[in-house]
C-alpha cells in the first residue's frame, strides 16, 4: 500500500464525506504512481470519484500534443540490418537515367551493317481490316522496312525472302517511340500520317432527291 494510504485510511474511512484538497492531492499522486492498485480496500464515495475525474481530466493542449506526435515507422528486418550505402546505391538503381545525348546501341547489338545503313523504315499506323468497322486496333503505331526481293510462285500463292527483317512485326504507342527507336539502332525513318477523313452525312431520303443521280423513278 503506498504511504498515503497509511496516513489517511484510518483518518478518513470513518467520515468519507469530508474530503480536503490535502487528501485529494495525494489520491491523485497515488493513482498517478500506483495506478488503481492504490486503491484497493478503500471506499471513495461517487462525489470523490467525480472530482477525481475532473481532476485528471486533459486539457486541449495536452490532446494536441499526444495528437502531433507521431508514430515511428515501420522498418522491416531488410532494412535495419543492411549498410547505409547499400542502401543508398539500391535506391539509384530504381531511379531514371537521363542521357542527353544521342545513343547508339548498332556496336552491341549484332546486327549486320548491310541491314543497317541499307535499311529504311516506314513509321505509320495501320488501317482497318476490310471486315472490321471498330477502330481499337489502329490506335497504335508500327514499323515496317521496305520490301527486297522475293520469290514467287503465283499459282500456288507461295511467296519466300532472304530478308530477316521483313516479317519484323513491332508496336508502339506513339511514333516518337518509334523515332528514338529507329535512331538507336541506325535505321534512317520516314513517317506516314494518317489521313483522317470525314464521315459523310447519308440519309434514305437522298435517294429519292430530285437533284442526285442515285433517284429511282420506279419507286
Amino acid at each position: 500500500i503506498p504511504p498515503f494510504t497509511k496516513f489517511h485510511k484510518n483518518r478518513f474511512q470513518k467520515n468519507s464525506l469530508s474530503w480536503s484538497k490535502e487528501f485529494m492531492m495525494a489520491l491523485n499522486q497515488a493513482i498517478i504512481k500506483g495506478g488503481l492498485k492504490a486503491l484497493k480496500g478503500f471506499y471513495i464515495p461517487q462525489r470523490a470519484l467525480g472530482l477525481t475525474a475532473a481532476n485528471f481530466q486533459p486539457s486541449p493542449e495536452d490532446i494536441s500534443k499526444k495528437v502531433s506526435v507521431k508514430e515511428a515507422p515501420v522498418k522491416s528486418k531488410k532494412d535495419i540490418f543492411t549498410n547505409p550505402e547499400e542502401m543508398v546505391h539500391n535506391k539509384q538503381l530504381q531511379e531514371y537515367i537521363t542521357v542527353d545525348s544521342k545513343v547508339d546501341i548498332t556496336p552491341i547489338t549484332g546486327v549486320p551493317e548491310e541491314h543497317i545503313k541499307t535499311r529504311r523504315v516506314r513509321i505509320f499506323k495501320p488501317a482497318k481490316n476490310a471486315m472490321q468497322s471498330g477502330t481499337n486496333n489502329i490506335k497504335r503505331w508500327k514499323m515496317e522496312f521496305e520490301t527486297r526481293e522475293r520469290w514467287e510462285n503465283p499459282l500456288m500463292g507461295w511467296s519466300s525472302s532472304g530478308d530477316p527483317l521483313s516479317n519484323m512485326n513491332l508496336d508502339f504507342e506513339t511514333k516518337e517511340d518509334a523515332m528514338n527507336f529507329c535512331d538507336k539502332n541506325g535505321w534512317p525513318w520516314f513517317v506516314e500520317e494518317p489521313v483522317d477523313k470525314k464521315p459523310k452525312t447519308k440519309t434514305y431520303g437522298s435517294n429519292f432527291s430530285w437533284n442526285r443521280n442515285t433517284r429511282v423513278s420506279t419507286k
